[in-house]
């Protein structure tokens, strides 16, 4: 489940509800009574990896926390926890209660849970397709602006692990840092006083692997390597420090991520589970 503490979900849920009117429902306040109960239940259009149990729980609770709902009520069952596998049909959560309160509420919650469940999704999809769980599929910061504890939060929903949440959790040396000081050796110069962050370097040839061990960073991506060079900067990598964690990354797919299964790494990162995402087909269908 979410982090009961979380600010990121309840802040996009009020910009949600603001975003979609939801207090101002002119076809529902015209159409249906105050006092009419509904059943409903939110079911999986297609086969997916569910996230977004706290999305729920959390729209229907501000709902009926607000002046205009608040003497209405709904009660939910769910059949499917976060990271479950729901094949097509099958329902997810069932729900009984106020009528105004579930129509108001469907289309935030389904935006919400579609979304996180398609990362859930894809991710699980390249953790199958991998088919080696010693290597741990990873996200990126390629994310929505405001929504990356969610979308990470799907990740992990989906078997994958979370990469580095900003820019302050870890040194990352990327190839626009290097060009602007030149060369790799002048990066590692200038950063001392680091405390316990980690460093970590991305290498686009074998000759930057190469410039890189003098300096003994935690982790060394390897990045859009033919298989010939990663394969021959794996090996220069373990010679020289077991203890140097390898990422792999860019054009990675699923209709190639298994030819990586066999290499000796520890990270594969994909930003396409984040910022590439067709939303997963999920509905509320009122039962009466």
């Amino acid at each position: 489940m979410l982090d009961s503490k979380l600010p990121s979900l309840d802040f996009i849920i009020e910009n949600a509800i603001n975003e979609d009117k939801i207090f101002d429902d002119i076809t529902t306040d015209l159409t249906v009574s105050s006092n009419v109960n509904s059943s409903f239940f939110i079911n999986a259009r297609e086969k997916l990896i569910f996230c977004g149990c706290d999305v729920v729980k959390r729209v229907f609770s501000r709902l009926m926390n607000s002046p205009k709902f608040s003497n209405c009520e709904v009660n939910l069952e769910f059949f499917k926890q976060d990271g479950d596998m729901v094949l097509a049909s099958e329902n997810i959560i069932a729900g009984t209660g106020n009528s105004k309160l579930i129509l108001s509420a469907e289309r935030t919650i389904l935006n919400l849970i579609q979304h996180l469940s398609a990362i859930a999704t894809q991710t699980n999809n390249y953790v199958l397709q991998l088919g080696n769980p010693s290597i741990k599929i990873l996200d990126t910061r390629k994310t929505l602006p405001l929504y990356r504890e969610l979308q990470k939060y799907a990740v992990k929903c989906g078997g994958g692990y979370n990469h580095r949440f900003n820019l302050a959790d870890l040194i990352l040396i990327k190839d626009n840092h290097i060009n602007a000081c030149q060369n790799i050796d002048n990066v590692f110069n200038k950063i001392d006083n680091v405390g316990a962050l980690k460093i970590e370097i991305e290498c686009d040839n074998f000759s930057q692997v190469q410039q890189s061990l003098k300096h003994n960073p935690d982790i060394i991506m390897l990045d859009n390597m033919n298989f010939d060079e990663l394969q021959k900067s794996i090996n220069l990598i373990q010679a020289h420090h077991q203890k140097i964690l390898i990422e792999v990354s860019g054009g990675i797919n699923l209709d190639n991520i298994h030819l990586y299964r066999n290499f000796k790494i520890d990270y594969i990162s994909i930003g396409s589970i984040t910022n590439s995402i067709k939303n997963v087909d999920i509905g509320l269908d009122f039962c009466n």
